[in-house]
């Protein structure tokens, strides 16, 4: 029932607005106030700051500044095998597996389709179709940079308006469609596998997401934007570079090819993965 209410309030929330009012107050490079929200932050969700290159409060310019804290050198150790796929964040496996007849396994008794998760662009779908996803959330308290799960050069990339729903597991077993509804921001790569799409998902309280190369998307309701990238403007990125962030928090989805990858077998549906554990072999 506490799901269930929870879930129902937020289609009654103004999730927009509320963002941006979040975003602002993230901003905030006032002493006392940003340091008083980063040590509650810190002592609520128990963030482990031992691994971070800034450790208190004092050394942030804002929230925001502390949310995308980088981490020390070798935090996240990750295998240079040509045929390992990384995870590309800390946080839990929501769901794994194939794209069934161009469905995506959302919950249990929930799905939604590769087409809907993509915008409607049907040219990019067909490249995914039978192919394999993974979801993974990212909690208040991970690290909230993503990386390359593996190297690629950037061909495209798609910003899709939408709702901010939280993300969280209750939500996802409430709200239909969720990740297919949601604001978020599609990267395909193309890769030694052939294509590879990296999707951040925004959620509510989510002010922004920025990539390395385009830097800070904010969350609107307008229409859907599309980016090409050539030889002239190449980007290529290695495994385990970062590509992204969020401000705030929410989840990536990965989309692989038809018989490209195989998942670890200790990668299911709610277990922990942390950024660089192996994720899948090709």
């Amino acid at each position: 029932m506490k799901d269930t209410l929870f879930s129902a309030f937020q289609y009654l929330t103004p999730q927009h607005l509320l963002s941006r009012a979040a975003g602002c107050l993230a901003e905030s490079t006032n002493q006392r106030f940003k340091n008083f929200f980063i040590n509650r932050f810190i002592n609520h969700y128990d963030v482990d700051m031992s691994q971070a290159v800034r450790k208190t409060a004092d050394e942030f310019t804002c929230f925001n500044d502390f949310f995308t804290r980088e981490l020390v050198p070798d935090a996240r150790p990750f295998s240079d095998a040509e045929n390992q796929i990384i995870s590309p964040a800390d946080g839990a496996i929501s769901q794994l597996g194939p794209i069934d007849n161009g469905r995506i396994v959302q919950a249990k008794n929930q799905w939604f389709t590769l087409g809907e998760l993509l915008g409607g662009q049907h040219d990019i779908a067909t490249q995914f179709s039978g192919g394999s996803f993974a979801t993974i959330y990212l909690s208040p308290k991970d690290y909230h940079r993503v990386h390359m799960p593996i190297a690629g050069k950037l061909t495209s990339m798609i910003h899709i308006p939408g709702d901010l729903f939280s993300v969280n597991q209750a939500t996802a077993n409430k709200v239909p469609r969720l990740f297919a509804r949601n604001e978020r921001l599609v990267c395909i790569f193309d890769t030694a596998i052939g294509p590879v799409a990296v999707i951040l998902v925004g959620a509510m309280i989510v002010a922004s997401i920025e990539t390395v190369w385009a830097g800070l998307v904010t969350p609107q309701k307008k229409n859907i934007r599309s980016w090409q990238y050539t030889n002239t403007d190449e980007i290529v990125l290695n495994k385990g570079d970062e590509m992204g962030r969020f401000k705030l928090g929410s989840t990536v989805v990965l989309l692989f090819p038809k018989n490209t990858v195989n998942f670890e077998q200790e990668c299911v549906a709610e277990a922990k993965i942390q950024m660089g554990e192996n994720l899948a072999t090709i």
